[in-house]
């Protein structure tokens, strides 16, 4: 079958990783049950509607897609470019394609959070090697075919926050508002790819954890809107800012971390260029937080594609370089020494050699409606 000059990139790129690995062969597994359907639609064009599915790829020879059986009809399989297999047991059926062809070390992108029970214990006779991290840092390049994906997404995911502004009222439902959003986001083609969540607390401040938008959370006069989605293309990014009910009505803590966040915001024009690494960008980004005494509670970012969370994670200890055509998402989780006080909003990046470019017009400022 022949692949689009887009798929044969992907591919390249990916068999380079198996290559220095000394991979015979690639499983990248996905499924709709834990959100990790990107992968497999990154290598063989198809999305995953219902169940699950891996795409083989040798290291030599063509790739195809292996489905359970009973997942014939849940997905648009003429989108596939990839020869399509439908088996009782995934696992087996690889196996036994793994043994005619004399495979032995095979890689297993979803090894320890995607791959089914049965279909890994199918496979025990093989060599079995995890490659998340090779995997993601191989498609974590993206093509200008994927920027115009991301850029789209991005172009929603602002617009989306616009509308939940337009929405937002101290007194109203979080899910009233979010439904305006939501309403939009699959208007725009997204579907279900979307993860929208809300932080909310009393008397001009929102603590930190997130929450499902249920018609029981009622808004007070300040809330973080937390909005995630993937547009067509199935590029996901992430664009929020903070909202308050008047201009000036949030606490001390929250303007020192608003403070921080215009700190971070500027820094990371410049540092976030290719050649730095993620520990690097980590360190400079997050200083303004923690000089004022503020606890980072989730990762400060990431690489984000067709999947929402990739590798390399902008953190600690992580010495990846960042490269040209990287995307990041970036949302310093920022909670007072107390817990009592959260500021978390989000951008979507790009890398360049001269710095990172957000891709958002969003200013970096709480919105206040009055």
């Amino acid at each position: 079958m022949d692949l689009s000059p887009e798929l044969q990139r992907r591919h390249a790129n990916v068999r380079a990783a198996m290559a220095r690995s000394e991979l015979d062969a690639l499983i990248v597994a996905g499924s709709e049950y834990t959100g990790f359907e990107g992968a497999v639609t990154y290598m063989s064009g198809f999305q995953i509607v219902h169940r699950y599915a891996y795409v083989v790829i040798p290291a030599d020879g063509d790739a195809f897609v292996v489905f359970p059986s009973e997942a014939r009809y849940v997905g648009e399989h003429g989108t596939a470019e990839l020869e399509q297999v439908f088996v009782d047991r995934p696992g087996a059926h690889i196996a036994e394609q793994a043994r005619a062809a004399g495979w032995k070390r095979v890689g297993v992108f979803g090894l320890d959070y995607i791959m089914t029970v049965r279909d890994h214990a199918a496979l025990g006779a093989l060599e079995l090697v995890p490659f998340d991290l090779e995997f993601d840092l191989a498609r974590a390049l993206k093509s200008e075919a994927e920027l115009e994906s991301v850029r789209d997404s991005v172009r929603i995911n602002e617009r989306g926050f616009e509308i939940f502004f337009e929405h937002y009222a101290e007194g109203k439902s979080a899910a009233e508002v979010m439904a305006a959003a939501e309403d939009y986001f699959v208007a725009e083609g997204c579907g279900r790819l979307t993860m929208n969540m809300v932080l909310t607390g009393p008397s001009g401040k929102a603590l930190p954890e997130f929450k499902i938008a249920r018609a029981t959370e009622v808004l007070g006069d300040f809330m973080l809107p937390s909005l995630e989605v993937a547009g067509p293309g199935m590029h996901w990014v992430e664009v929020s800012r903070a909202i308050a009910a008047r201009e000036g009505g949030w606490s001390g803590p929250t303007q020192q971390a608003m403070d921080a966040y215009t700190e971070y915001f500027e820094i990371a024009r410049s540092v976030m260029r290719a050649g730095a690494t993620a520990h690097d960008v980590h360190r400079a980004v997050s200083a303004g937080f923690t000089q004022r005494g503020f606890h980072l509670g989730h990762v400060t970012g990431h690489s984000i594609g067709m999947t929402m969370i990739e590798f390399p994670k902008i953190g600690e200890g992580v010495d990846t370089e960042l490269a040209e055509n990287m995307i990041f998402s970036m949302h310093p989780h920022a909670i007072a020494p107390d817990g009592g006080d959260c500021l978390y909003m989000q951008d979507t990046w790009l890398v360049t050699a001269d710095g990172g470019v957000p891709l958002s017009n969003l200013p970096m400022k709480i919105f206040a409606k009055a």
